[in-house]
Formats: structure tokens, sequence, C-alpha cells
């Protein structure tokens, strides 16, 4: 059974529509990639999922449970958990305390003090600069504090919007490497990334979305060989 069920939805802003009936599937614990060209639609869909734009129309479902109707904020209680473009970390708040907000939805201060732990872990950088404002952060700290505060929440899958802009080759590296230590534990990824060649690297599958509809779909293997892909978006 598909953890998330996207089919023939439809979303925009105001009068213009940007999703035009896109569906896709992702089982628990993959991690699949929607590709494609600047303002096709990537980041509206990411946000249609989660609830910031509402749905024309058009299904989403996850875990067996539609997301008609339910309020975005309320998503994240459900194990889905979004990471914007752009982090949008809370500038003012400390490290811990943005960590901590992210761990709203989980039942008990014990279980947030345990998801702390695990952050840290993962990005023990974080940890040194605990009490340190978010704003005092580089810009790949930034993202890491952003995954991290949605790992607080203890999601099944995680929504990634385009993870690796703006940060330097070494900094991706070191991001994708902690995505792949999630990704053994059995995290379900649903990534949104301009950087074609890592997503492919990374993910087991990805869609091709072009004019806010969904031009190739396949394993990450044969879309790289695709001369569709190769040509437009590998430079090949």
């Amino acid at each position: 059974m598909s953890l998330l069920v996207v089919d023939d939805l439809r979303a925009g802003y105001g009068s213009l529509e940007v999703l035009h009936g896109v569906s896709l599937r992702v089982e628990p614990g993959e991690a699949v990639a929607v590709l494609g060209p600047n303002g096709a639609g990537k980041s509206t869909l990411l946000r249609t999922i989660s609830g910031l734009v509402a749905a024309r129309s058009g299904r989403v479902q996850f875990a067996d449970a539609p997301l008609a109707g339910v309020p975005a904020h309320a998503i994240p209680h459900r194990g889905l958990v979004h990471v914007p473009e752009a982090r949008h970390v809370f500038a003012l708040l400390s490290v811990r305390e943005n960590l901590m907000v992210g761990g709203t939805p989980l039942p008990s201060r014990a279980a947030r003090l345990a998801a702390l732990d695990d952050v840290w872990a993962l990005f023990p950088m974080l940890l040194g600069k605990a009490d340190a404002p978010a704003a005092s952060l580089s810009g790949g700290q930034q993202q890491m504090l952003a995954i991290g505060r949605a790992l607080m929440a203890g999601p099944k899958l995680l929504m990634l919007d385009e993870p690796s802009l703006g940060l330097a080759p070494v900094v991706v590296e070191e991001l994708y490497a902690a995505l792949g230590k999630l990704r053994q534990r059995g995290l379900t990824i649903l990534l949104v990334e301009q950087d074609v060649h890592t997503a492919l690297d990374f993910a087991d599958r990805a869609y091709v979305l072009e004019n806010g509809a969904i031009a190739l779909a396949g394993s990450a293997a044969a879309l790289r060989e695709d001369p569709h892909v190769r040509e437009l978006y590998l430079g090949l």
C-alpha cells in the first residue's frame, strides 16, 4: 500500500492554475525525486500536499487517509512533514528552541528530548551552536536546522523542497550523507531538487514535472539514461 497517493491534482493561485492533473505515488521506505525546470510547479506540488495551498480538485491520500480538509498545522501530527524552500527557520530563536518547536507533534517532553538527541547525533555541528540564534548560522547550517526541526516531529514521510539550493558542493555532500543515514533507518523521502545529478544519485524513482504536468516517470537509473533528461537536465 502506497504511503502517499496523489491523483489528478489541480491547484494554483488566484486565477492561475499551476498543477494540471498531477498524479504520483510514494511507497514506504522510498526516496522519490520530483525534477523539472523553474516554474514547473514543483514547490506548488509540495505546498498543496502539505495543505499550504488548497487543491482545486483531485485527491491527496496519506497513510490510507485523505488529507482533503485537514488544516496545514494538523498534517505534521499525521506524520507528513514539509521542509520548505529557503529554510524559514525562526531567526531570533536559538537552535535548541527551533528544534523544540518542531517537536510539538510528539506526545511528551521526554519524547521531544529523545528526538533532540537524535538530531544532535545526525547534525553534531548544531549541538555546538545549541544556544546561538538561528540567524547566526550559515546557509548550510540553517538547512540542517530546518531538516532537524522537521525530524523532531517524528515523520513517516519527509518532504524536502530544494535542500541544496544556494549551498556549496561540500555542504551539499554533507547534507545528503545525513539524508542517506535517514534512508537507512527507513524514513520515506519526497524530494524536490534542481540538482538533477544529485537527485538521481539519491532517489529510487523520479518524476519530471513540466508546465504543471508529469512529463516522465520511472526509476532513477532509467531516467538518467532517458534522452530527454540527458539533454535538458544533465547537459549530456
